[in-house]
């Protein structure tokens, strides 16, 4: 966590991770879904990408770097490989924004965007191709935390509602709910919650707090 910064190791277990199989159940995947995966095992977008299709009998194509760089070729890869669900950054996608033209031949059907600030050019660019899903989540909530239904990118993408087993809260400095229209900061709960920083114990106390509800 953290890797624009100071990175934090975190530690998540198998539970979690099944925990965000069963909420992505919502997309309908299966064995006939084609996969890739483009980010760094280090990026906790990686767990999302390699057991989304691996855990229900899909097939998996690891983009190689020099391709990942290279918005062209990584489209003809998609299309040669009939690539179904792709997962991206908004900043990585964007670089494919000028060459998606009538859609290249792809037969992506579902692009789910995460881990950063998402802006609506980005997904109007592909809602009329397929269906454009913007989630939200920190590695320490395993992932995805929210999740957006598909947009049509006709306003600013939400991050979407609570995946399956998740809470949303948004508190004040006292851990009280806050009105709507109020600023407070966002406090995510349920069983994608990780165990805490591996060997960080007083930053896990102050991060992972007791839940007042």
């Amino acid at each position: 966590s953290g890797s624009t910064g100071q990175p934090k190791a975190v530690v998540t277990s198998h539970a979690n991770l099944m925990h965000l199989m069963v909420a992505a159940d919502r997309f309908g995947f299966d064995e006939t879904d084609v996969w890739t995966w483009f980010h760094p095992y280090a990026f906790d977008f990686s767990v999302w990408e390699i057991w989304g299709p691996l855990l229900r009998g899909g097939r998996l194509v690891v983009v190689p770097q020099a391709i990942a760089r290279e918005p062209q070729r990584f489209l003809a890869l998609l299309a040669d490989e009939r690539v179904t669900i792709l997962n991206q950054t908004p900043s990585a996608f964007r670089r494919l924004l000028p060459f998606n033209g009538d859609g290249h031949g792809l037969a992506v059907r579902r692009l789910i965007l995460g881990g950063e600030v998402c802006q609506q050019a980005t997904v109007q660019a592909w809602s009329r191709l397929c269906a454009v899903h913007n989630g939200y989540g920190p590695t320490e909530t395993t992932v995805f935390a929210t999740m957006s239904p598909a947009l049509d990118g006709t306003r600013t993408p939400p991050i979407g509602a609570p995946i399956a087993n998740v809470r949303a809260h948004v508190l004040d400095e006292l851990l009280r709910p806050c009105p709507t229209g109020v600023i407070g900061e966002l406090y995510i709960a349920g069983t994608g919650l990780a165990q805490g920083y591996h060997a960080r114990p007083a930053l896990t106390a102050a991060r992972f707090v007791a839940c007042p509800f």
